[in-house]
């Protein structure tokens, strides 16, 4: 994984500050009540935002601390495997099933690194590869 551990690296510290700022807003599920608008709501049903305008209180609920903390376990988990094979995930594989994983999750975990691209720390090595 030589090559590829300061990518992982670098998406692991990125996972971890979601994971923070996630559990620093309490970690739990947002939701709208039907009955007030553009209110979205913790759960003591305290009010987390007030957004009186198309939409974007459904949207902010949707973007909760426990969704964000599912996301970025199910994230762990692809870049896990991905950590077992990535010394496989090569410009030029071999022709069997394990080269053939590992540059398949290497688009994937690439593609989770993506994500940052506006992150100082990003480098632009890192970015998808296209291989016929």
């Amino acid at each position: 994984m030589a090559g590829n551990a300061e990518m992982v690296a670098f998406i692991e510290a990125r996972l971890a500050e979601e994971e923070r700022v996630a559990l620093d807003a309490g970690g739990a599920s947002w939701r709208c009540p039907a009955d007030v608008p553009g209110e979205v709501h913790d759960r003591t049903s305290g009010i987390a935002f007030t957004i009186r305008d198309a939409g974007y209180d459904r949207h902010i609920a949707l973007q909760d601390p426990a969704r964000t903390v599912a996301r970025i376990e199910t994230n762990r988990v692809l870049l896990s495997e991905y950590v077992e094979i990535a010394e496989r995930d090569t410009d030029r594989p071999e022709e069997d099933f394990t080269s053939g994983r590992a540059v398949g999750l290497g688009f994937a975990v690439r593609q989770l690194a993506a994500e940052y691209a506006s992150h100082p720390d990003y480098t632009a090595k890192w970015l998808p590869r296209f291989i016929r």
